[in-house]
């Protein structure tokens, strides 16, 4: 359902794993009391208050919980949906509750729906203070190899505060910054002038495949692909809860900390390099450039975390077939493993004439040390 929601409402990677991540939240914590073995996060993320508690000694319908939590976490994450999106959540939400109705009884229902709610309630008062709705303006700074608006839209930087947010896990990014990106240098024998010209050259001989790739990774998702994994696992409610809020929460402070140091660097895109530096005015890009600086890679960023994170749940050498529910007439794509799904990822950027190869490469280490480092703080576990 918040897969269909997010396509009538299309945003930014950043924003789109902000929703998820909150949603994530909701429901591991509107199950989690029924959870054996399994512990609440909430004296583990960042700010989070304490959240209601279930009623001692009487039953809960897990499901029920969960149902109700994702539900109220669409309608409060998607206010401005479409009255077809909104009337699919109710709806949704109804035949789930008749469906249980199989298995438990109307009273039980409401008391579990009702501590979904409740849970939902907290958690999404608790987004409303993370920093997304920032709006002080931002200023370029301007000067030789820094980023300026590119075409087609020359559209004015954005997500400029963003990496002001609030962490969802305090110390996730430690360690994982790379450095700064090459040195910027006109002169045609830098190394800064050998990745652009590498990038113009790749440009002008891609292949049908290199082409392929560009267009697949720019609108793919990976809580898609986590939902296709769940759905050939079927490992169970808890687990699917898990892995929705640990992925979610690895990219969202991923997104953070990557955007953190865009606007620490704001280095040129290669569209304005290769048009004015290298003289050749007509280049262009498979797709348009985003209205952000060149490094690091978002989609390399975020989705070495990902991959990290998918890895470490479901293993190392996981193969599988991408099938984007969204991308009509778009041949699967298979993989051996997360991590070679990520790299081609970052390679995209590349075919897709967004990034340089080298911020891509570094990019990636980046991301993963981010999943690292939540994998080894958050414990979901007693």
């Amino acid at each position: 359902m918040q897969l269909n929601i997010s396509l009538t409402m299309p945003a930014s990677p950043p924003v789109v794993a902000r929703r998820f991540t909150y949603a994530g939240i909701a429901l591991y914590e509107s199950i989690v009391p029924g959870m054996v073995g399994y512990q609440s996060l909430a004296p583990q993320l960042n700010g989070l208050p304490p959240l209601p508690a279930v009623t001692p000694k009487v039953n809960y319908y897990w499901p029920a919980c969960a149902n109700a939590a994702l539900a109220t976490m669409n309608r409060n994450l998607y206010p401005t949906a479409t009255a077809t999106s909104k009337a699919s959540i109710d709806s949704l939400e109804a035949a789930n509750t008749v469906l249980y109705l199989k298995e438990s009884t109307a009273e039980e229902l409401n008391r579990s729906a009702e501590f979904g709610r409740q849970i939902a309630t907290v958690i999404f008062e608790w987004s409303k203070s993370d920093g997304n709705d920032n709006t002080t303006p931002y200023t370029p700074p301007v000067g030789l190899g820094l980023w300026v608006p590119t075409p087609p839209a020359f559209a004015p930087a954005v997500l400029t505060n963003w990496g002001k947010n609030r962490l969802f896990v305090k110390g996730s990014d430690i360690g994982a910054e790379q450095g700064p990106p090459t040195p910027y240098s006109e002169d045609p024998a830098s190394a800064y002038y050998a990745q652009a010209k590498e990038l113009y050259d790749i440009s002008h001989s891609l292949t049908a495949e290199q082409k392929t790739i560009a267009l697949f990774w720019a609108d793919n998702s990976w809580f898609d692909i986590l939902n296709q994994v769940l759905a050939i696992e079927k490992p169970g409610m808890g687990v699917a809860a898990v892995a929705f809020a640990q992925v979610g929460i690895a990219m969202s402070d991923a997104a953070i900390s990557l955007l953190k140091e865009k606007y620490r660097y704001n280095a040129i895109r290669p569209i304005t390099y290769i048009r004015t530096v290298m003289n050749q005015p007509t280049w262009n890009t498979v797709i348009p450039t985003p209205a952000h600086p060149e490094y690091p890679s978002g989609h390399s960023v975020m989705s070495a975390a990902a991959a990290q994170t998918l890895t470490l749940l479901f293993g190392t050498n996981y193969k599988y077939l991408d099938t984007p529910y969204h991308l009509v007439n778009v041949k699967p794509r298979s993989y051996n493993s997360f991590e070679e799904a990520a790299i081609e990822a970052g390679d995209s950027r590349v075919y897709a004439g967004i990034h340089y190869r080298k911020t891509c490469d570094v990019s990636q280490p980046y991301g993963k040390k981010i999943a690292h480092n939540i994998a080894n703080i958050l414990k979901f576990k007693k």
